[in-house]
């Protein structure tokens, strides 16, 4: 089975709302990216320090599949429900979103 991870780079569009935009993505937005067959786990990053063009969050989406066109077609089908049922914030901005193949296994420090 292959491994891939789907990288995206986001933003809050109102700063004074971060608080709300965090909570949404932490206990909503990512519970239900994870009921995608074949999305795994799903995590989330801040950037310290970002600059002009560069998302302030990156949420990684780890598949497992040997089917990612069927997995990315899930995912969209989800978007759209989750759109339609209010699940969707209107605070984010996506700014990129990109997939990688992994190709190799991970190392691991001692």
């Amino acid at each position: 089975m292959e491994r891939w991870l789907l990288i995206v780079e986001t933003n809050c569009n109102d700063f004074t709302q971060e608080r709300e935009f965090n909570e949404w993505y932490d206990n909503i937005h990512l519970q239900d990216i994870v009921t995608v067959p074949g999305i795994v786990r799903a995590s989330r990053y801040e950037n310290s320090n970002p600059t002009e063009n560069q998302g302030k969050f990156l949420a990684l989406y780890e598949i497992e599949t040997d089917d990612v066109p069927n997995v990315m077609a899930s995912l969209s089908d989800g978007m759209t429900t989750w759109t339609e049922q209010g699940r969707v914030s209107e605070l984010v901005t996506i700014l990129t979103g990109r997939l990688y193949r992994q190709i190799t296994p991970p190392v691991e420090g001692k």
